[in-house]
């Protein structure tokens, strides 16, 4: 299934069931009410009700799309995890890491899959990092890599928007530069798991004004995502809506200062996924 939050107009948000080029409004089955990562837990018992609803169909062009998840209560990402894009960061400044390397995003930074990212006043370093959301579908601890995929629920596209001189020379912990509100745009809807065959094949371009900046596979990860949650599982308890952004490829803007200027479009599009696309503004 594609699940959306979605709204008309000035209206109320609205949980949908995507098919093709059509949104069908499912918020009125019973159990779903219009919070995505209140119902994670219970997609399977719910699926045969969504698939069946025939409540009000949409043309997806006529709505608005929100974040699929808009309330995680984590969203982390790991830096450094493509082979390519490891030597290009080492070469931007930023040392390899011997482990997997972790770091928060403030999960006020996230909005939705075609809401403007605001470029700060107080960098001209802004830079896209196209990368595979995994949502976490059940509370989770110790989890195995064999038994990783069990607690996914879905995936999503991601630009981890970075702020590259908060993120080195004034955060070397990663966090600030990494949690800018809007520099987390996701979406455009939940894929659940069971639509998408492998996760580690899946192919991912970014472009900038039409220009392509990033395009790889997901099969290039250092360590891949059932790697990575058996990994943060040893630390921490994953939660339902939980987002991990897995990493992006080379061709970032770090490496030759082509950085991200207003009035630019960042599309960020992952095969079987969707694409989200998003305008640069000014800071208000």
């Amino acid at each position: 299934m594609k699940i959306a939050r979605f709204h008309v107009a000035d209206g109320p948000t609205r949980l949908g069931r995507v098919d093709g080029d059509r949104i069908t409004d499912i918020s009125d089955v019973p159990g779903v009410g219009t919070s995505l990562r209140a119902i994670l837990p219970h997609l399977a018992t719910l699926e045969e009700a969504i698939q069946a609803s025939d409540g009000e169909s949409l043309a997806l062009d006529a709505v608005v799309l929100e974040a699929p998840i808009d309330d995680p209560q984590k969203y982390l990402g790991i830096g450094m995890n493509y082979k390519e894009h490891a030597e290009e960061a080492r070469q931007a400044g930023i040392p390899t890491p011997t482990s997997q390397l972790w770091f928060n995003k403030q999960v006020s930074c996230v909005v939705g899959p075609h809401d403007p990212i605001r470029k700060p006043e107080v960098s001209d370093e802004l830079d896209y990092e196209i990368e595979l959301g995994v949502v976490i579908g059940k509370r989770c601890k110790n989890v195995s890599v064999e038994d990783a995929r069990s607690v996914i629920a879905g995936y999503v596209v991601a630009n981890d928007v970075s702020v590259r001189d908060w993120l080195m020379k004034l955060s070397p912990t990663f966090t600030l530069g990494k949690s800018f509100d809007t520099h987390g745009p996701i979406g455009p809807w939940l894929t659940t798991d069971d639509e998408i065959v492998d996760p580690l094949a899946l192919r991912m371009q970014l472009t900038v004004n039409g220009e392509v900046r990033q395009d790889w596979t997901t099969d290039d990860m250092i360590y891949d995502v059932y790697e990575q949650i058996a990994y943060l599982t040893q630390v921490m308890t994953l939660m339902p809506g939980d987002i991990l952004a897995t990493g992006t490829p080379a061709g970032i803007g770090a490496p030759t200062g082509r950085f991200l200027k207003v009035g630019d479009v960042v599309r960020a599009e992952i095969e079987g996924l969707g694409a989200i696309e998003n305008l640069v503004v000014a800071e208000p």
